[in-house]
This record gives structure tokens, C-alpha cells and sequence, in this order.
């Protein structure tokens, strides 16, 4: 079960005013391991209460996840070729990447 339906069955049996703690014993019952834990189901719950209408998580600020793109990997290639000697805080300089993606690229391409 993914992690979206488990939070619409948190939806409708909140609608139907079961309480947190049955919510997470069904779940668990039926789930084992695999279910929500008791915390997420009380936290999805209050917010299900208070009128919440999506399953899905709110986005988060931060870098993209898609950094390692064809472009990026073909931007590194070039200044390499160009500069076999160019260090991960060169490249990082002229590629606005971070650290750790710099790397990612060149022990992966």
C-alpha cells in the first residue's frame, strides 16, 4: 500500500470520526510493519481535522533532484577535456553545481 492510500483511509475515517489510535490499530492489523506509525497517523489525522484536503506531500524548497541532467554531464565533459588538471572547486565554479554532484557526475560519466 503506498504511502498516499494509507493517508486517504486516515482521510475517511477521520470524516467518519474514528479516532487516531483505531485508525493506527486497523492499520497495523491488517499491514504489520508496513503501516504508519502511530505519530504519522495522529499527525495526518489533526491535519485531516483541520480541513486539509490533499493526500499528497507539499513541496519542498531546496536544490532539484534532477542536478545529474544531460546538459550538466556534457558542461563537466567539455571543461575536462579542455583542462584534464580542472579540480571539483573548478568546475564547481564554473557550473554553479554543488559539490557532491560534481563528483556524482564524473564517478558515474
Amino acid at each position: 500500500m503506498t504511502t498516499e492510500n494509507f493517508r486517504f483511509y486516515i482521510k475517511v475515517r477521520i470524516a467518519l470520526s474514528i479516532p487516531a489510535r483505531v485508525i493506527h490499530d486497523e492499520l497495523n492489523s491488517v499491514y504489520g510493519d508496513d503501516a504508519s506509525g502511530l505519530s504519522t497517523v495522529e499527525r495526518w489525522s489533526k491535519l485531516f481535522r483541520e480541513g486539509r484536503e490533499e493526500i499528497e506531500d507539499k513541496a519542498r524548497p531546496g536544490r532539484p533532484i534532477t542536478e545529474t541532467t544531460t546538459e550538466n554531464i556534457e558542461q563537466i565533459r567539455l571543461l575536462i577535456d579542455d583542462d584534464p588538471y580542472i579540480t571539483i572547486e573548478g568546475i564547481q565554479e564554473r557550473t554553479n553545481l554543488s559539490y557532491g554532484t560534481v563528483q556524482l557526475i564524473i564517478g558515474d560519466h
